[in-house]
């Protein structure tokens, strides 16, 4: 049995419960969880706005130790450290085998309907997984191609925001737009996503990189993490600021917030031939757009998901930049807490005045 933090009721908070996992299947890990982000995904779910199968167990931003493989697993072994990555991979389709991995839709990672379920409450009734993960656990049970194995020297609390907050703002600049030394960056949001994002366009070489968020608290922490200016989001004429910072407009506009005024402001401070990236989850009926003009002047608009990853590769680099100096993981942690205390850390999260809280368990 293991003590887990469980979504019963959106809009309720999640209640503390005791859940047992089944054995590991062939390809499954069974994963000793040591800590896990809080992110503003998991509260898409938690407060209704994404809708999924309950009750289920939140949290896909986690580091732990493997405690036992299933008979086939090739990739960890028993007492690895290893981070865990929502974007679960199959390794055959059509977006594995041409590398967007993060594309991949992972049936092949999840059991089989009629199968055993990986969790159960102590009476038998099934809890479903969260993003392939569950992390707001003591334990995951997750497949193989959910974690990859780290360095035993990274600290736990800073191997798990890699898990989602780095991954997708370090992924956007490294693999989403491969960002060339001396191009320019606006990245509007200032969370754990948007303070990824800055740190790896200064390790990227950028030459302005904007932060744009309301909070000046948000913009101090931007400013640590490698922001060579800063813009408040809010302001009547914030694109324009950036317009001329950059004495034309950004080369890449990030959204990393996941709200319709923060990706239209992306677009906004676009220079001709510039690109928006949205990663934040916007509400469902959202919609971004390019003008005529903005398509006559050659800008582009995408997605990155989870920063177009390829996470077995990805995550030991981020690892490595950590374990040198050059990624900074100790700002963007703000605070430690247990796993009694996850619904204060949402509410904080919610309130949005502060960077990335952390599950730690004992």
């Amino acid at each position: 049995m293991a003590k887990a933090a469980i979504l019963e009721k959106p809009g309720e908070g999640l209640v503390i419960g005791e859940v047992e996992y089944a054995d590991p299947a062939p390809h499954e890990v069974l994963i000793d969880t040591k800590a896990c982000g809080l992110c503003h995904s998991d509260l898409h779910f938690i407060d209704g706005a994404y809708p999924h199968p309950l009750p289920c167990i939140p949290g896909h931003e986690a580091a732990g130790v493997v405690r036992a493989v299933g008979s086939e697993v090739k990739t960890v072994k028993p007492g690895d450290h290893v981070v865990s990555c929502l974007s679960a991979f199959c390794g055959h389709c059509e977006f594995c085998v041409t590398g967007r991995m993060a594309l991949c839709l992972g049936a092949d990672t999840r059991r089989a309907k009629g199968a055993e379920p990986r969790m159960k409450r102590a009476g038998g009734d099934p809890v479903n997984q969260m993003l392939n993960l569950s992390a707001l656990s003591e334990r995951m049970l997750i497949h193989e191609h959910a974690c990859v194995a780290i360095d035993k020297d990274m600290p736990f609390d800073r191997a798990a925001v890699i898990g989602c907050a780095v991954t997708t703002g370090a992924g956007t600049i490294f693999n989403a737009v491969k960002l060339t030394p001396g191009e320019t960056v606006a990245v509007i949001g200032c969370g754990g996503v948007g303070l990824a994002a800055i740190n790896a366009a200064k390790i990227a070489g950028a030459s302005r990189i904007i932060a744009a968020d309301p909070l000046p608290e948000k913009r101090a922490l931007a400013e640590v993490l490698g922001a060579t200016h800063t813009v408040d989001a809010l302001a009547d004429d914030a694109a324009m600021q950036i317009i001329d910072i950059t004495g034309g407009g950004v080369h890449y506009g990030i959204e990393a917030v996941g709200r319709q005024a923060s990706a239209d402001l992306a677009v906004k401070c676009l220079r001709r031939g510039g690109t928006a990236v949205i990663l934040g989850m916007m509400p469902l009926d959202c919609k971004v757009g390019l003008s005529a003009m903005d398509l006559l002047g050659g800008k582009k608009l995408m997605g990155a998901i989870m920063g177009m990853n390829h996470f077995p590769v990805d995550l030991p680099r981020l690892v490595d930049f950590y374990l040198r100096g050059l990624l900074d993981l100790d700002t963007i942690i703000a605070e430690r807490i247990s796993l009694d205390e996850v619904n204060k850390g949402f509410d904080k999260l919610r309130d949005g005045h502060s960077a990335r809280s952390v599950v730690v368990f004992d």
